[in-house]
């Protein structure tokens, strides 16, 4: 029988982008040098170190030491003009780099551990064919600098206040010194967004009210209350080494920065996009911008890691809608609830006091405690289905309230890399018709444990693949996975006795099926806003702040809403192959070890991950 591993051929990127090696006779002596893991770390280290120094905000967040990412903790990415194209500049040379580097001879996983941070450079260089917005080291190419739910403006005072770190007066300045550069960056993002004006490229018009809502928000208190001022005030308070009048004279000068500079920052920000806003499009899809369809077919190859059309894409978004709808029909009439279609029926039961929290400090409460109560639970059962799990701990929270009003549902902030810090999971609560307690579940299972919490952080603990790797912002890996791990979550029996849950479970999938038909729909088919929200409202009943949030970040973020759905298929595909071809030898354990502990990468590699794995025990 042929070998199934001969067949495999393993990408020289899977995303077919990588540049083909030159064999010229100039280039022989290169091509035919013996390279080492230790040459490959050399060159990926160097690309990581540029990244570093032109993301410091990333060092932060990861908890990195200066010996790794600099003085990152006093210092802020540049998000001009001249900022963009650096980034650009640079990490395209970073893939180039890599691609030059002849892969013969290398062993399996050099070969990956190259592939796969070749991939993430070029993730980072975006598309030099668009000229707007600024790389995100989450989102990447993020198309409109300044907008209602990820923009530096919105993330940087978050980083600032949520992970910066104060335990002695270094550490102080190092905050006040940032704090001051605050006001710069938001200088530059308004440069940044007139440069993207005058090419043509300006945000959605019905996306600027809440875009002005949040920095009129931000600056809408005496600066003494601010968080940037009352949490590092909290933070003061743990530092021994100085006394009282030394930490009041410090959140003096962070007040003083913050009524001084950033709040006329913020201000002029506010009113240059006042302005803008009379030239804003109509249409709320990136097809209007220019350069946006192509953009969008970029997007569709990095952030849903496909080379499906988005016409396919929207096909299998109504097919899986109409599976998933007939099966959420059949659960509502077993149990009584059989007036009405089904998105009628939910939207119902979003209102119905049966399956709400009370609207208040109490209510809410409980409903952080309950989460932590799902999150003990599943830590009881998953050493069953997986051989390997996280060291940290994740913690739930609720999203602050300055920025409820645009934010998901619920997301997750990692780890930082040495473990001080914990997993965050955070839940909104702006509205408690949004976190229905039969959704909650389903939302913890993707979120937290064993969704984001056990992919990021076991990707995080692998140390041997540089920190570029142990942060992979594979979209379709990482939300392929939360959304594979909620179907999990039903297969080990966590909605057992609970019909509302499983409802609920359905209806997150739901979600995320309509999530390839409205994506599409806005950036393909030309939809509006207001047909998009209609048909998100009328098929999965989720409440109506949800669904208007949903489908605003979708017009900001276009392409990051197919990695969930079409992810998920992917790892169902796998599995199922695995156990037809295994049969009695599959054990879901090794299965999972050999999706997660490689860490996050394109899917192509996942599979021949999995192909390589079923050889071996065949």
């Amino acid at each position: 029988m042929t070998s199934r591993l001969s067949l495999i051929i393993i990408p020289c990127v899977a995303l077919m982008a990588c540049q083909p090696v030159d064999n010229t006779p100039a280039q022989q002596s290169q091509v035919e040098k013996v390279i080492s893991r230790a040459d490959i770390d050399s060159v990926i280290n160097k690309h990581t170190q540029q990244f570093l120094r032109l993301h410091p905000t990333m060092g932060t967040a990861l908890g990195l030491d200066k010996s790794i990412a600099g003085n990152h903790q006093r210092l802020l990415p540049d998000y001009s003009q001249q900022g963009f194209t650096s980034m650009q500049a640079t990490m395209s040379q970073a893939a180039a780099e890599l691609a030059k580097i002849n892969r013969e001879g290398l062993s399996d996983q050099d070969r990956l551990h190259m592939d796969i941070n070749q991939v993430i450079d070029l993730y980072f260089a975006g598309d030099s064919r668009f000229a707007g917005g600024y790389i995100d080291t989450w989102g990447g190419q993020i198309p409109y600098a300044v907008n209602q739910i990820w923009s530096p403006v919105i993330t940087v005072p978050s980083t600032l206040q949520d992970q910066q770190l104060v335990t002695n007066s270094t550490d102080a300045e190092d905050y006040l010194t940032r704090l001051n550069l605050l006001a710069t960056m938001v200088a530059q993002l308004e440069d940044k967004t007139k440069a993207d004006a005058d090419s043509g490229i300006v945000l959605p018009q019905k996306l600027f009210v809440k875009t002005l809502a949040f920095l009129t928000n931000f600056t809408n208190m005496n600066a003494a209350e601010h968080a940037l001022v009352t949490s590092f005030h909290s933070k003061l308070s743990d530092v021994e080494s100085l006394d009282e009048m030394q930490k009041n004279a410090l959140v003096d000068r962070a007040t003083d920065i913050v009524q001084q500079h950033i709040y006329p920052a913020y201000q002029q920000l506010h009113d240059y996009l006042s302005d803008l806003q009379q030239r804003a499009p109509e249409a709320d899809g990136i097809w209007a911008q220019p350069g946006g369809t192509a953009f969008y077919q970029h997007q569709i190859k990095y952030m849903a890691d496909s080379d499906l059309s988005p016409q396919q894409i929207h096909q299998i978004g109504l097919d899986e809608v109409t599976r998933i709808t007939e099966e959420m029909n059949t659960l509502l009439n077993a149990n009584g609830r059989s007036e009405g279609t089904v998105g009628e029926r939910l939207a119902a039961m979003s209102a119905d006091p049966e399956f709400l929290y009370e609207d208040s400090d109490m209510g809410r409460q409980q409903v952080l405690d309950a989460l932590t109560q799902q999150i003990e639970k599943v830590m009881v059962i998953a050493p069953t289905l997986f051989a390997t799990l996280p060291t940290q701990k994740v913690v739930v929270k609720r999203v602050p309230k300055v920025s409820e009003a645009s934010a998901p549902g619920g997301y997750y902030s990692p780890p930082s890399l040495d473990g001080s810090r914990p997993g965050e999971y955070y839940i909104n609560l702006r509205d408690m018709a949004g976190a229905a307690k039969y959704t909650l579940k389903t939302l913890t299972y993707h979120e937290a444990v064993p969704g984001h919490h056990f992919q990021i952080a076991l990707n995080m603990a692998q140390t041997d693949i540089g920190i570029m790797r142990q942060n992979a912002p594979f979209n379709a890996y990482v939300e392929g996975w939360a959304l594979y791990s909620e179907l999990l979550a039903k297969e080990i029996g966590m909605y057992e006795g609970d019909p509302w849950g499983d409802l609920g479970r359905l209806q997150g999938e739901l979600f995320r099926s309509v999530r390839l038909v409205v994506d599409t729909g806005l950036h393909y088919k030309k939809w509006t806003r207001e047909q998009a929200i209609e048909y998100f409202y009328n098929t999965t009943g989720t409440a109506m702040s949800d669904v208007v949030s949903e489908v605003e970040r979708y017009m900001v973020l276009p392409g990051q809403a197919l990695g969930y759905k079409l992810g998920m298929l992917k790892f169902v595909e796998l599995r199922d192959m695995a156990k037809s071809e295994l049969g009695d030898k599959f054990d879901v354990k090794a299965f999972h070890d050999v999706i997660l502990l490689p860490g996050a990468r394109p899917m192509k590699l996942v599979e021949v991950d999995v192909n390589r794995w079923i050889e071996s025990l065949i």
